[in-house]
């Protein structure tokens, strides 16, 4: 049993889907201690979002700049110093009690690793297995953050150091992943060009620039919902429901991830306008009983909300 455990771990789709699953599940760690950094550090509600913004901006410029680099030295070494950077970012998050712009730097340099780790582990999914690796891909995101928001704020509610034991334990498993991936095969094919691969480099076929545009205002509204539910949903629960319980809040934003998750696999056969139509309307349908449930200040009502807009927000994320 213990070999067949070790060789399935060094399968590089098992250990890519893992390494992939621990980044998110870093992404959102953050956000059941935002309401505890706005009042340990006063911070604003504005500071908050401009955190999560300067994350979100970072991990774009890793894409465009570090996106392909995997494809000139290879998938292991581009892994290996994203999963370097993340565990300098954990370090990072352990200063935050000492003053608010240790948490900007942290989410910069965790967006940076986050956008180098997504584009080099998303293409080793797809040299391992395509079919799988696909799948894959738009599932463990957001299983991540689900496990991410979820575990945080277990952590927060029942364990010692609400502000550091979550990044000491995610630190030592970025540590260990980056020692451990120098044992699983490589499974790229290394080309010249290194340098001048981190030229950003953005161009649109003609043929599909009128779907482009078309879902465009779909990508943007849903990662605009993505990001209000993983900055500032669980002070919001907090405000309307009373309850300060940090797993309150994180079984909020869990449940858009599960549902948005659940609703990949199911619907990853469905047809992509088949998909969008039903992603836009549960999405809107969904906000509209989130709304209802924090006027209500009803915590059942608000996670129903969140289900049906997680059942969207996947939809449309496919």
């Amino acid at each position: 049993m213990r070999e067949g455990q070790e060789f399935r771990w060094r399968d590089p789709l098992v250990f890519h889907a893992a390494t992939l699953g621990a980044f998110f599940v870093a992404a959102s760690a953050p956000t059941p201690l935002y309401r505890i950094y706005q009042e340990t550090l006063a911070l604003s509600p504005v500071f908050v979002t401009l955190v999560f913004a300067v994350y979100a901006v970072a991990l774009l410029k890793a894409l465009l700049v570090a996106g392909s680099l995997s494809d000139h030295l290879g998938r292991r070494p581009v892994i290996a110093g994203a999963l370097a950077l993340e565990a300098l970012a954990m370090g990072l998050f352990l200063l935050v009690d000492q003053g608010a712009g240790w948490l900007v730097v942290a989410r910069i340099v965790q967006g940076l690793a986050t956008g180098t780790a997504a584009a080099s582990l998303g293409a080793a999914l797809v040299d391992v297995d395509r079919a799988r690796g696909q799948v894959v891909n738009a599932v463990a995101p957001l299983a991540g953050m689900a496990l991410g928001a979820l575990g945080t704020a277990a952590l927060i509610q029942y364990g010692p150091w609400p502000l550091h034991l979550v990044y000491g334990v995610l630190l030592l498993v970025f540590a260990g992943l980056a020692l451990a991936i120098w044992r699983i095969p490589e499974t790229g094919m290394l080309r010249p060009g290194a340098l001048a691969s981190l030229r950003p480099r953005m161009a649109v076929p003609p043929r599909i620039r009128r779907p482009l545009a078309l879902v465009t205002p779909i990508n943007l509204a849903n990662w605009t919902l993505g990001g209000f539910y993983l900055s500032l949903v669980p002070s919001v629960v907090a405000a309307a429901t009373g309850s300060r319980a940090p797993l309150t809040g994180g079984a909020v934003v869990t449940a858009l991830m599960v549902a948005g998750a659940v609703s990949v696999l199911v619907r990853r056969m469905a047809a992509p306008r088949t998909n969008l139509t039903f992603g836009v309307l549960a999405t809107a349908f969904g906000v509209v009983t989130v709304v209802a449930g924090i006027h209500a200040a009803s915590v059942p009502v608000l996670i129903l909300g969140t289900l049906v807009t997680g059942a969207g927000f996947g939809a449309s994320f496919l």
